[in-house]
């Protein structure tokens, strides 16, 4: 991790996980075995590196990032793990690396703004793979609520048919959701 941050800092990029999150993610990343684990925004490769740290030496860890530049940095932060790749482009890009064991929604596939709309579980997760976002307010009260509106994002996830979904606080002010696909 220590690379990672120090490269984010490097870059005045102020977006990488929490270290609480990314104990999280350490954690669900070992969990998955042999299988794939995917990440949307890899940023500069804070989350891929907590993820990498707690997979598998036979899991196939992929992360897409949109800017050109840091794809190519966090890539090259992750050449000496075989089993770590980064891919420049959206969200959309990724998809072919599944079906996943793990996903990391952090860059896109959420749902929560006017150009990211929610990915399918079904066409992107294997049968009890689970989705994990970030960034949340803790929830505590129904249905969510985002400021003085409905958190309709938050809402879709929690809500949805084919995910058994809740949220975990990773620090008082901040909460991530985890939903397994049940078919």
């Amino acid at each position: 991790m220590p690379a990672a941050v120090r490269l984010a800092r490097g870059q005045g990029f102020d977006y990488s996980c929490l270290p609480e999150h990314g104990e999280l993610l350490r954690v669900l990343a070992r969990g998955v075995g042999a299988g794939r684990i995917g990440e949307t925004g890899t940023g500069c490769g804070v989350g891929l590196a907590w993820l990498s740290a707690g997979a598998h030496q036979d899991a196939q860890v992929v992360s897409v990032e949109r800017d050109p530049e840091r794809a190519a940095l966090a890539a090259e932060l992750f050449d000496a793990r075989p089993n770590v790749e980064v891919v420049q482009g959206d969200v959309s890009r990724l998809r072919k690396y599944g079906p996943f064991d793990l996903l990391v929604l952090d860059g896109g596939g959420q749902g929560k703004g006017p150009d990211d709309g929610p990915i399918d579980p079904a066409q992107w997760l294997a049968p009890g793979g689970l989705i994990v976002m970030d960034d949340f307010s803790p929830l505590t009260s129904w249905p969510p609520r985002f400021g003085e509106a409905v958190d309709l994002p938050r809402l879709h996830w929690l809500a949805h048919p084919r995910l058994r979904a809740t949220q975990v606080r990773v620090t008082p002010e901040w909460s991530a959701l985890l939903a397994t696909y049940v078919g």
